[in-house]
């Protein structure tokens, strides 16, 4: 080779060195550049043998992880051949699962989500893994269930979680073993929120849990399904013996009293019992024997247990009619209102009128509010029927005006535990105002919604008097207060209860009672009406030694419909050309 040879020779190769030397230098700089990629990610890398000892590792998983084997750098500079990895077979299964790891510099623990896939690099089999700290949406998610599927209060199961658990229990069953519900219901346990607060009453709903908890097998359940009730579920059922010996422990121990806050709290449960398979084959026909059990049970001495029977059965479903039938008369507005004076005694005056509320039935027959109140509270129907009401009165103001006059108020019952509750309040003294008859309200409730430690008397009823409605204290001295907590209530009108004016003329205990309530109503401003009034005897007592001016009963006339409504000129004529007695005279009796 010449000379020109051997020089063009060096040229090509140093051009080949100086490739070389590029293709290293770019090779580094992308290796240091896929270096940081990974280090910045988000997310954990690693590399482990198939005996187990990491290879590499990111910046993450050494966080993740604490540092257990080589860095990315240095991997990377031993296998940067990219064709030299592959997975070990196409269809290789990617596991996926979660870790709780201790963590890194902090105490407590992290969840990680963990995957990994079998991979070939340099002919070693080797497992790649990423890991993913998703400790905060796990904390989430078991929040969210906490919340959906257990009572905050008690830790306890709820509603829900307790239905799926019965519904797998029936599943998994198939008839095959016996299991019991039990409904168990606190008695008086309002009078425990109203007296003591709400917080003593959490306090009890607690300690009620615990005390059953320690009572019952491990493969029992026991939830709280609502306020003051809670769902037992004996699992097994080993023997009728076995359950009525532990539903006998259970009355007894939750007898015994609990000291919350230095009270010493005395109370007792209601049980209902039903058994599957005998009394149904699904939950909701088990918790609805088990419901109706109970409800037996508080009809007679509370405090005992039930099971269901045929009887109860035969019952439940005239109740089921029965509720079908109030649903539908609320969907149907099937609901009038009946009109009940309020008469100033000495000068027969009408100076209000009570709005009574009725149901008619399918046949038109009238249903007194005894037969549907108390069932349409339980079921939530009572606002609507309220505010069906309160339609009927606006639309009705003109025909009242004529009968009762212009400036007489408008009573409207609103029940204790509507009182309490915040959202109907809310809109209902919105609707009062939407009216613009707000001022001839009166709105009336009963001593229990002020006595109890609610919103009412604090929040709702600055908010009548903003609008201008006036509220009442209804059947006064019928509940659990006293002469001395009347001093607490700001109602503009006490309703005493008939039992204190029926024969008051013959009974000078009630007689001194009604003074005393004279006097202090009259000493904070409220005026005083005489409730169920019915005989002459008993106005002219009231007229000759009470100063109480204003009545409502019988006497002076029944609630009235509005297609009995009488203009009041001739009410007014009428009371003119009367007899000489109050019987007589009185412009409003039919």
């Amino acid at each position: 080779m010449d000379e020109s040879e051997q020089a063009a020779e060096n040229s090509h190769l140093r051009r080949l060195l100086e490739e070389a030397k590029r293709n290293a230098d770019t090779a580094r700089r992308a290796v240091g550049l896929l270096n940081s990629i990974i280090d910045l990610l988000p997310i954990g890398v690693s590399v482990r043998s198939d005996a187990g000892a990491v290879v590499l590792e990111n910046a993450m998983s050494v966080k993740l992880h604490g540092a257990q084997g080589g860095s990315v750098v240095a991997a990377a500079a031993a296998h940067a051949a990219a064709d030299s990895i592959e997975a070990t077979n196409e269809d290789v299964a990617i596991t996926t699962e979660e870790r709780v790891v201790a963590a890194q510099g902090a105490p407590g623990e992290r969840t990680l989500l963990v995957c990994e896939r079998p991979v070939r690099i340099l002919d070693r089999a080797l497992v790649l893994s990423t890991s993913l700290d998703f400790t905060e949406r796990k904390q989430a998610e078991v929040e969210l269930s906490k919340r959906a599927y257990f009572d905050d209060l008690t830790g306890l199961p709820n509603g829900t979680l307790l239905q799926g658990q019965v519904r797998q229990l029936l599943t998994s069953s198939e008839g095959r073993c016996r299991f019991a519900l039990a409904f168990l219901d606190i008695d008086n346990f309002k009078h425990v929120n109203d007296y003591y607060t709400h917080a003593v009453g959490d306090a009890l709903l607690l300690k009620v849990a615990q005390r059953i908890t320690g009572l019952i097998r491990s493969s029992d359940l026991l939830g709280r399904i609502s306020g003051d009730e809670f769902l037992l579920v004996f699992n097994p059922l080993d023997s009728d013996e076995f359950l009525e010996n532990q539903i006998n422990t259970l009355l007894k121990e939750l007898k015994e009293p609990f000291l919350i806050d230095g009270y010493e709290i005395l109370t007792s449960v209601s049980i209902g019992l039903s058994v599957y398979p005998d009394h149904g084959a699904s939950y909701e026909t088990l918790r609805r024997a088990a419901d109706t059990a109970m409800y037996r049970v508080k009809e007679g001495a509370k405090g005992a247990a039930a099971l269901f029977d045929s009887d109860m059965g035969r019952a439940m479903m005239a109740r089921m009619a029965q509720e079908q039938r109030l649903r539908l008369a609320v969907r149907d507005g099937r609901f009038c209102c009946a009109f009940q004076p309020k008469v100033d005694i000495r000068t027969l005056e009408v100076v209000g009128v009570e709005a009574l509320i009725r149901l008619r039935d399918e046949d038109g027959v009238i249903q007194a509010p005894g037969e549907f109140i108390g069932l349409a509270t339980e079921l939530g129907l009572i606002d609507d029927i309220t505010y069906l009401a309160l339609a009927e009165i606006v639309r009705s103001m003109d025909l009242l005006d004529d009968a009762f006059g212009p400036h007489a108020t408008i009573s409207i019952n609103v029940a204790a535990k509507q009182a309490g509750d915040a959202k109907f309040m809310s809109g209902f003294c919105e609707e009062l105002k939407a009216t613009t008859y707000a001022n001839r309200f009166m709105i009336e409730v009963t001593e229990d919604a002020f006595m109890a430690k609610s919103q009412f008397q604090t929040h709702f009823l600055p908010l009548l008097r903003e609008i201008g409605t006036r509220v009442s204290v209804d059947d006064f001295g019928t509940g659990y207060s006293s002469l001395a907590t009347l001093t607490d209530v700001t109602a503009d009108e006490i309703k005493i209860d008939r039992s204190f004016i029926t024969d008051i003329h013959q009974r000078p205990r009630s007689q001194s009672v009604l003074k005393a309530i004279e006097a202090l109503s009259e000493a904070l401003g409220m005026t005083v009406i005489a409730e169920g009034v019915e005989t002459f005897e008993e106005v002219a007592y009231l007229q000759a030694a009470t100063r109480i001016r204003f009545a409502q009963g019988y006497y002076f006339a029944k609630p009235i419909f509005l297609e009995e409504l009488v203009p009041s000129r001739r009410v007014v004529g009428a009371a003119r050309s009367g007899g000489g007695t109050l019987r007589n005279r009185s412009p409003l009796r039919g």
